[in-house]
Formats: structure tokens, sequence, C-alpha cells
């Protein structure tokens, strides 16, 4: 047994023994082989999957943010032609506004005339009446005065209607004459 220490103290033992160098030197290569058989690639195809599922968010994002962007043009652009829209609608509404404040300020001013030219025949036809009716008691009231002046009846009716038309042209002629000097 003395000797086996020997040869072990007289060996390096930082250098390690070939057989033990070999049998480390396969097993790294069996554990290379292995990891690079069948770990790697899945963690390669992880790796993909991922990066793929990555990308395809990006670009899920990009195309949402891209249709997010054009809906919001969308409604910016409608936003704007509804507002338009109620510009328009408010201006026609004005128009026809005025349009039928105009209509009826002329309604009201045919509407106006026509009641006062209904007034005006009204009293030109009173007026008529109240002349005939005076003409008639004026003319009773002259053949009546005219008999007494002159005691005769006059109650032939052509006589006393011509006396009375005389008598009252007369007078329109004074009022007329009178009228005009003032």
């Amino acid at each position: 047994m003395l000797k086996t220490e020997v040869v072990l103290a007289s060996e390096n033992p930082i250098v390690p023994d070939i057989s033990e160098l070999i049998l480390g030197i396969v097993a790294f290569l069996i554990l290379l082989f292995i990891l690079k058989k069948y770990v790697v690639p899945r963690f390669e195809k992880t790796y993909e999957e991922r990066a793929q599922k990555i990308e395809g968010g990006i670009e899920k994002a990009e195309k949402a943010q891209a249709e997010a962007e054009k809906a919001l043009s969308e409604y910016k652009a409608q936003l704007a032609d509804a507002r338009s829209e109620a510009a328009k609608i408010r201006d026609d509404a004005r128009l026809e506004a005025e349009q039928i404040k105009a209509e009826l300020r002329e309604q009201a001013e045919s509407e106006s005339q026509r009641i006062v030219a209904q007034g005006h025949a009204q009293l030109q036809a009173q007026k008529a009446q109240i002349v005939a009716e005076l003409r008639a008691e004026m003319g009773r009231n002259a053949v009546e005065l005219a008999g007494r002046i002159v005691g005769e009846s006059l109650e032939d009716e052509a006589r006393r209607r011509g006396t009375v038309d005389r008598f009252l042209a007369e007078l329109d002629t004074a009022g007329a004459t009178n009228g005009a000097g003032k």
C-alpha cells in the first residue's frame, strides 16, 4: 500500500487521468449530441414561435392602429359633413323663414288694402245712400217750404223733382265755388 501511495503522490493532481479524460470527452460529446439533436431544435422552435407571435402581434397592432386611424379619419369626415349639412339646413331654414315672413307680410298688406278698399266702398255706398236720403228729405222740405211761400201746392211729382234737382245743383255749385274760393 505504500507503493500506491507514493505513485499517487508522484502524479500531478491537476492533470487528469487519460481514461477519465476520454470518458469525460465521450460523455460531453454525447451530451452535446443530445442537446444538438433534441434540445436546441426545441429551443429554436420555441424561439421562432415567440418571434412569430411577437411579429404577428406587432402586425396586428399595426393593422389595428391603421384601422383605428382610418375609422378616425372617416369619423372626422362624417362629422365635417354633418356639420356642413347642419349649417346648410340652418341657412335653408333662415331663407325659408325670410320667405315665409315676406309672404305673410305681402298677404297682410294685401288683406289690409282689401279691407281698406272694402271700407271705402262701404263708406261710398253709405254716403250715396245718406245723400239720396238727404236729397229726398231736402226735396220734401223744399217742396213744402216752397208750397208755403208760393201759396200753392207743388204736389206734382215731376215738377217737384225738377225743382229739387235744380235747387240741389245750385247748392252744389255754390258749395264748389265757396270751397274753391277758400
